[in-house]
């Protein structure tokens, strides 16, 4: 295929890697400082919006979790006030995904928040899971918004 003058063989579909798969990152600038966004994604009500109901009361490394909608995995790493990173396995998937959800200084009282999935079996599950990503941010900023 010949883009712009530029061969190129065996273009990658969007959100493919060498090494991890699928993978599919999405983030969004709360205004909130960073303590309070680490409050907000470990927090029992925002555990429940971006895990699941069911899900663990403590964020701890090496924690296991089973949602009621099925989806199980295990904390890997919890980096106070910076990132979580953990397995995330949906009911019907094959093999685990690695997800990571990262708070991100973003100025005066302003943080990001970013969730990036990788390992991802395919395109049409890269694109579900963007979709699932976008909306927990959107109701994560509604929770916000009520503050």
């Amino acid at each position: 295929m010949c883009i712009g003058g530029i061969t190129v063989n065996n273009p990658r579909p969007v959100g493919q890697t060498a090494a991890a798969g699928f993978q599919v990152g999405v983030r969004r600038t709360f205004p909130i400082p960073v303590l309070e966004a680490w409050k907000l994604i470990t927090s029992p009500k925002g555990l429940s919006i971006w895990l699941g109901e069911g899900g663990p009361i403590d964020v701890e490394v090496g924690q296991l979790f089973q949602t009621e909608e099925g989806i199980s995995g295990e904390f890997r790493v919890v980096n106070e006030l910076e990132n979580l990173r953990l397995s995330w396995t949906a009911e019907h998937w094959a093999k685990s995904s690695t997800l990571q959800i990262r708070t991100i200084p973003a100025g005066d009282h302003k943080t990001t928040i970013s969730f990036h999935q990788e390992k991802l079996s395919g395109p049409d599950v890269r694109e579900a899971m963007k979709r699932r990503w976008e909306d927990v941010l959107g109701r994560l900023q509604g929770i916000c918004e009520e503050a």
